[in-house]
């Protein structure tokens, strides 16, 4: 395998030798001439180096403008001074004239310009430093107009001076041209010849590689006839594509898995309405009906059937605060219904919150779980307490209960261990059957950031508290 460093190696080895050979021809007869160049190229630089620091000072003080820091201000100030060291450098190394003199003072206008702009941001007069922004940047692109009128001037001056000199060479230069002409020939039928090699193969690779980023991964593999670093970078890029391919596949599959055991786990949450609760609910309708007249039995029965209306609905619909809020007040009554005054229930809630994103059937589990599992022993003076503020860029939701309570054991069970099979019986009487694990995770599959701790002490109540990003 010969290399691509090897056919390179030996074709400039040969230009070397032929280029050391005019040189040293023409060492003497062009030295004058470099000297000039040199201290032109010295002047023009030092413009240019002006220039670009120009336009760093002004991208540091944009930068500042957008975000005020300390550390910005360090790099703004840092690059003031040096457009101003080479301010002085280009004051001392030229030659008095009205063009540089102009040419000075626009530079301290600019940099003039910038410290006012620091000035209005410091004391955030949005009007004062927009304007001598603008200002800094007008100046910034008249001193670089500027600076390409001095180069030309410059590169004018030397003009007749090189011409003078070109005349003294220009006999050697013709004895060199024959020698250049060939080195070019030669340099143009190598470089056909090994640039056609190269670019064939890049081409392919190009048009390959476009034809992934658009999504076709069928592109068949491209293949080269040289034997060298190309062929091997090729076989990388087929190698990469298949595996690209591969896992496009997989993740595929694993998507569309994922997608079908979501699907299933909300067909089964939308079947779990708990025939415990509905005969518990059903029979207080009775006993209702039977103590009192038809108006609050309606009112029962129409509590009922939206409560159940919204638990058999799509899981993964549109779903708010204030759905939920409203269910669990549904709920509350048909529970205030059956216990009487064993319990009360207390809101506190903003109603600027009442909009914010949350996954269907999340406050009505908890609350069931405060009734069932916290306040159902009690005999009298049972307390349910709802609190819903904005905390930050968060919506905090509380919901506390008086009831038994749990030690800190059960707390880390009831949150981090997975639901059993058997955990319809222990969720005898809820309406919707689903458990905490079930209402963290679809919190989480909600929103990465919503959190759901738990705060209970035996004999002392519990608390569940859900946060949730602003706004969804």
């Amino acid at each position: 395998m010969i290399r691509i460093r090897t056919k390179l190696f030996i074709y400039f080895l040969v230009i070397l030798a032929l280029v050391i050979v005019i040189i040293f021809v023409q060492e003497k007869s062009t030295q004058r001439i470099v000297t000039l160049q040199d201290e032109s190229s010295e002047h023009n630089y030092l413009l240019n180096e002006i220039t670009n620091q120009t336009n760093q000072v002004f991208q540091s003080l944009q930068i500042y403008v957008h975000e005020p820091t300390e550390e910005n201000l360090t790099f703004y100030q840092k690059d003031k001074q040096a457009l101003s060291s080479l301010q002085t450098q280009f004051n001392s190394a030229t030659e008095t004239s009205t063009a540089k003199e102009n040419y000075y003072h626009m530079l301290s206008s600019f940099l003039a310009l910038t410290d006012k702009t620091v000035e209005g941001v410091q004391q955030e007069n949005i009007d004062r430093y927009s304007a001598y922004l603008n200002d800094a940047d007008n100046t910034a692109t008249y001193i670089h107009e500027k600076t390409l009128e001095l180069i030309n001037q410059e590169l004018s001056r030397y003009q007749n001076i090189l011409a003078l000199e070109d005349q003294r060479v220009k006999y050697m230069k013709n004895m060199g041209t024959s020698m250049f002409i060939a080195i070019i020939i030669g340099s143009l039928l190598f470089a056909l010849w090994f640039s056609n090699g190269i670019t064939k193969v890049i081409d392919k690779l190009t048009n390959a590689a476009k034809e992934i980023s658009r999504g076709n991964y069928s592109v068949a593999d491209v293949e080269v006839a040289q034997n060298d670093e190309l062929n091997l970078l090729t076989q990388t890029f087929n190698q990469m594509k298949r595996n690209i391919v591969e896992a496009f596949r997989e993740m595929k599959e694993k998507a569309r898995l994922r997608q079908l055991l979501k699907e299933m786990e909300l067909k089964s949450l939308q079947n779990q309405i708990n025939p415990h609760f509905l005969f518990n609910t059903l029979n207080t309708v009775s006993k209702q009906a039977y103590i009192e007249g038809a108006e609050r039995t309606s009112d029962l029965i129409t509590a009922v059937s939206a409560l159940l209306r919204y638990n058999i609905g799509s899981l993964d619909r549109d779903t708010y605060l204030k759905d939920e809020v409203n269910i669990v007040n549904e709920y509350f009554f048909i529970q205030q219904t059956r216990f009487r005054d064993r319990v009360t229930f207390h809101q506190d809630i903003d109603e600027s919150c009442l909009m914010t994103p949350i996954p269907c059937l999340t406050l009505q589990p908890i609350i069931e779980n405060a009734f069932m599992h916290g306040i159902e022993e009690m005999a009298e003076g049972a307390t349910i307490m709802l609190r819903i503020y904005p905390v930050e860029a968060v919506v905090q939701i509380e919901i506390t209960d008086n009831g038994i309570g749990m030690d800190q054991e059960t707390v880390d069970q009831l949150i981090h261990q997975e639901e059993k099979k058997d955990s319809e019986q222990k969720r005898k009487g809820h309406s919707t059957g689903i458990g905490m694990r079930n209402v963290i995770d679809r919190l989480h599959l909600f929103h990465p950031d919503s959190q759901l701790s738990v705060q209970s002490e035996v004999g002392k109540g519990t608390t569940v508290i859900i946060q949730l990003p602003k706004g969804g």
